[in-house]
Parts: structure tokens; C-alpha cells; sequence
């Protein structure tokens, strides 16, 4: 028998999904509510006994399940979030082609109030990981031909899913259902940057790597420099500490490093800000105000700009009154990343490594690329067609 052990602080969403859909399952069961579900985390393997808040029936044959997430020490958008999972028994039956096959016939995931869904499909937004804990703590109680209505509901989900870039990925509506493992890995966290580091010192110490890195910001531009172009094995993720992991590249032999990241967080650099989470500094609205008026934009268009509520909504705005003041706009904000990015670095002792910035935009399409970042990134996109492919897509 597995032990349980108290769970630590510091639980991705879906886990905290996972533990309010096992609480409103109890409930269905006929099991006494209790201030903890035991949860096989699969990421890593082991059970840990994480809290609940609430559990019980409701009408039409429901049950609730609520959880609060726990993010642990770092800064995170989660924080405080209230999760409830709606459930109620359906009859063993395929369900629609949207659910993933191994679901099909006795999960049903419906993405409520709160939840992102893809744009294109309407699909609730669930990493694979958050299916397959659901599936793992869930499908042992199920009895014989019985299944499962489960209804994710973020109640503050939608308003907290305006301060993400979620919408640069097709994902609208609310919070996308992300992760990949038990333990989150908060960008604001000292752990993370010295993940991030190790991460750094494997890659240069493979073999066959000639000074080259990108590095991406964020999650969701690791998902997309793939998709167009840069290849993998180039690939490192970076959270928010930008400027250490610049200064430890060029400490560890990097030559050329392209920056890949939303225009949205990659303007804090245009401004020397190079912790980028929003808790510690932000200055966009500044930032942005400032470098279109050295463009030439004065008056009440410039007071809007200044007003807008993100980086995308000012640009999407200047983009349909004046689309070449937008692009020289863009362009500028590119080259100030790279030039405010060469001076950190000639600060810290660094100034041999190269950076270069490429920015993208909600719609996923490359928006500017600084002097650096332009060639950089054509030249790097070009080491895919030269190059094998990775081991594991050779046939």
C-alpha cells in the first residue's frame, strides 16, 4: 500500500482540479467530507494528501467539489484561486470526438465559467498531464458501466485570464488547465532560475554545440519557436529572471542568443527591467508611451496609447489608425531590447555575447525583430534544414 504523505505547498492548477473532483466524487459515494483528498500525482510518482475546502451534493444529481490554490512561496497568478468541479454519473457511452480516445467512454470534461477553451474548437484547454491525473484518481471509484459529467468552474478564472497571454495561443475565455508535473515552477523563484541554469550548463556541454541558444519566454513561446522554425535542440526556457541567465550564457560560452518572447513581457527590457514579473516591476505603459512619441505620435492618440489596458489592445489600436507608425513602433521596441540587453551584459562582464530579439503578437505571428534578431533569427531557422533530425523522429 502506497504511503501518504502531507502535501507540500506548491501544487500546479491541475492538481488542485484533480483534488476537487475527487472531493465532489466522495460526495457522490457517500464518503464524509474530509479537509484532504489522498492524490496519486503521477508527476512525480507518489501520493500526496492535498486540501479541500468543500464538498457536497447539490441538486439534479450533482456534487461539488471545491479546492483553493497553493502555489507555494512564489509569486503566481493562482494564488487564492477558488476551483470548483461539478459531477454527476452518466451512462458509460462514447462521448463526442473531442474527448481524448482513452476518455471516451466514461469522462465526459466540460470547461465552465472561467476556463479557457480553444478559440478554433471550443475544447476545454487541458494540458495532458491534467487528464491524465483526472484519470488516474478518478477511474479506480468509477463502478462498471458507470461514467462521469465533470464541469471545471474558475469563478475568477476569466478576469484573471486578461493578465496572461493566453489569447496569443488560441486559448479564450479563461485560465488554460496547464502544466506538466505536481510542483510548480514559479518564473519569480529563486529554484526556478537555478533550474534554469543547470538547464543552461547541459546544454552547452553538449556535444556538437557550436555557441548558439534561444531563449524563450514563458511556456507558451516554448510551444510556438518550434512551430516556427528554431530548432528544439536550441531551445531554453527561461521564467523571469532574464538578466542572470543572460550573464550566465555568455559566462558559459554562448556567442549568439536570440530572445523569443510576447511583446507584451519582452517591452519590460526595452526599459532595463530584467526581472520581468509583474509583482516586481512592470513600467509598459511608459515604456510604450515614450518610444511612440520619439516616433512622432502626440496628443490624444498618444494619451490613448498610454490608456489602453494591455501592451496588445495599445499596439492593435495604433496598428488601425496608423499601421507604419505600429510597425516603426515595434521595430524601435525590438532594437531597445537588444541595446538595453547589450548594456546589462557589458555591466555584468559579458559583452562577447550577442543578443538579438525576435516579438511576437497575440495572433502568433512575429510582429519585429531587431538588427540583431532579424538576421539571427533567419540564420538559426536555417540550421533546421541543414541539420538531422533529433534522434527520437528519425524512422
Amino acid at each position: 500500500m502506497t504511503d501518504i504523505t502531507p502535501a507540500p505547498r506548491g501544487y500546479t492548477l491541475p492538481v488542485w482540479v484533480a483534488a476537487a473532483a475527487r472531493a465532489a466524487l466522495g460526495s457522490l459515494l457517500g464518503e464524509p467530507v474530509a479537509p484532504a483528498v489522498a492524490l496519486e500525482l503521477l508527476e512525480p510518482a507518489g501520493v500526496g494528501a492535498v486540501p479541500v475546502e468543500a464538498a457536497a451534493l447539490l441538486g439534479d444529481g450533482w456534487a461539488l467539489g471545491q479546492a483553493r490554490c497553493d502555489p507555494g512561496e512564489g509569486l503566481d497568478l493562482t494564488r487564492g484561486l477558488v476551483v470548483w468541479v461539478l459531477l454527476r454519473w452518466r451512462e458509460a457511452v462514447p462521448a463526442p470526438a473531442a474527448i481524448e480516445p482513452s476518455l471516451q467512454d466514461w469522462l465526459l470534461i466540460e470547461a465552465g465559467e472561467g476556463v479557457g477553451i480553444h478559440a478554433a474548437s471550443g475544447d476545454a484547454c487541458l494540458s495532458d498531464y491534467a487528464r491524465r491525473l483526472l484519470a488516474a484518481n478518478l477511474r479506480p471509484l468509477v463502478p462498471s458501466g458507470q461514467g462521469l459529467q465533470l464541469r471545471v468552474v474558475l469563478p475568477a478564472g476569466r478576469a484573471l485570464a486578461e493578465r496572461t497571454s493566453n489569447a496569443a495561443f488560441g486559448v479564450v475565455e479563461g485560465l488554460a488547465l496547464i502544466g506538466t508535473r505536481a510542483a510548480v515552477q514559479a518564473g519569480a523563484s529563486p529554484d526556478q532560475l537555478e533550474a534554469t541554469l543547470a538547464a543552461l550548463r547541459q546544454r552547452v556541454g553538449e556535444p556538437g554545440f557550436r555557441g548558439d541558444l534561444v531563449l524563450v519566454i514563458g511556456e507558451n513561446g516554448l510551444d510556438l519557436a518550434p512551430r516556427l522554425g528554431l530548432p528544439h535542440q536550441l531551445l531554453l526556457k527561461a521564467g523571469n529572471w532574464i538578466g542572470p541567465v543572460l550573464v550566465a550564457a555568455a559566462e558559459a560560452g554562448v556567442r549568439r542568443l536570440l530572445l523569443f518572447g510576447y511583446q507584451g513581457k519582452l517591452i519590460k527590457l526595452a526599459a532595463g527591467i530584467f526581472h520581468t514579473h509583474h509583482h516586481l516591476a512592470d513600467g509598459r505603459a511608459e515604456v510604450l508611451t515614450a518610444f511612440a512619441a520619439l516616433e512622432g505620435l502626440v496628443g490624444p492618440p498618444l494619451r490613448a496609447l498610454h490608456g489602453a489596458a494591455t501592451v496588445e489592445a495599445a499596439l492593435a489600436e495604433l496598428e488601425a489608425a496608423d499601421s507604419a507608425l505600429a510597425q516603426r513602433l515595434r521595430d524601435r521596441l525590438a532594437a531597445a531590447v537588444e541595446s538595453r540587453s547589450a548594456s546589462y551584459l557589458a555591466r555584468h562582464g559579458g559583452g562577447s555575447l550577442a543578443v538579438g530579439a525576435v516579438l511576437f503578437d497575440r495572433s502568433r505571428r512575429i510582429c519585429a525583430a531587431g538588427p540583431i534578431g532579424g538576421p539571427l533569427l533567419e540564420a538559426l531557422s536555417e540550421v533546421v534544414a541543414a541539420s538531422p533530425p533529433p534522434p527520437e523522429s528519425r524512422v
